[in-house]
């Protein structure tokens, strides 16, 4: 009897932090997994062989997501790597997970910054999206990510927070309209995590880091770790009925 054939999740920026800790968590709840990293293909490279440890099937590739331009020839790439490494022609899941971050006060944020944010947090994962939906299974899911800082806010994040804000409102569009061919869209809104997300300041920055942590019902910031198992559970049929939904995973901040 022919095997059933895994389901397949498309993660952006998977190469590391957050994005490598979805991958994993995703591979142990039985998928295989495409991952898209800007320019560390080493790092990249490493998670697929972790992914192919756990048993799963794997397969890592470049993507920009601030370039829209891009976009056909990498779904063109998808679609090669589909064949080639998984024998399917489509996905089930896509994670927008890719991004960097801005630290910048309202006041001197300057247009140049302004719009990198544009592109990297709102423009390119609404574009991609919208081509992914031409390999994206009927009944499959998207998984956008938010931040805490659209619900409660730390001088400096404005721009940044505001892309994520729109993002959380075309979760619900998105969830909406794509509720026809039986597609879930839901958004997870990290807290301040440990990683070398921003430079590292949360990581790295204890004056920071314990601030953050006493403004936390549970007492500490988060870890990757914290974060991939949400996104992977949202990936599985024990989350089918949860669609349009903005879940915040920070440990409780600013409650």
């Amino acid at each position: 009897m022919e095997s059933k054939r895994n389901k397949i999740a498309l993660v952006t920026g998977g190469s590391r932090g957050l994005g490598k800790d979805m991958a994993l968590n995703l591979a142990k709840k039985g998928l295989d997994v495409v991952l898209t990293y800007n320019s560390k293909k080493a790092e990249a490279d490493d998670v697929v062989t972790e992914i192919e440890k756990l048993g799963q099937k794997a397969a890592a590739i470049q993507l920009n997501v601030a370039d829209v331009s891009s976009f056909d020839l990498f779904f063109q790439n998808i679609a090669s790597i589909l064949k080639s490494t998984f024998g399917a022609d489509k996905i089930d899941f896509l994670i927008n997970n890719a991004g960097v971050g801005l630290h910048e006060s309202f006041l001197t944020t300057t247009t140049a910054q302004f719009d990198d944010m544009v592109n990297i947090q709102f423009k390119g994962p609404f574009f991609l999206t919208q081509k992914a939906l031409e390999v994206l299974n009927d009944g499959g899911g998207i998984v956008n990510i938010s931040s805490g800082l659209t619900r409660f806010s730390f001088p400096g994040y404005s721009t940044y927070a505001s892309m994520k804000g729109a993002m959380e409102t075309l979760t619900k569009y998105q969830a909406k309209e794509l509720g026809e061919r039986k597609i879930r869209v839901n958004i997870v809104a990290p807290g301040a995590i440990e990683t070398d997300f921003g430079g590292g300041a949360v990581r790295d920055n204890e004056q920071l880091n314990q601030l953050i942590a006493s403004l936390t019902a549970l007492g500490r910031v988060g870890l990757p770790d914290d974060i991939g198992g949400v996104v992977a559970f949202l990936c599985t049929d024990d989350a089918k009925w949860v669609n349009g939904q903005r879940i915040e995973v920070s440990g409780g901040t600013n409650l």
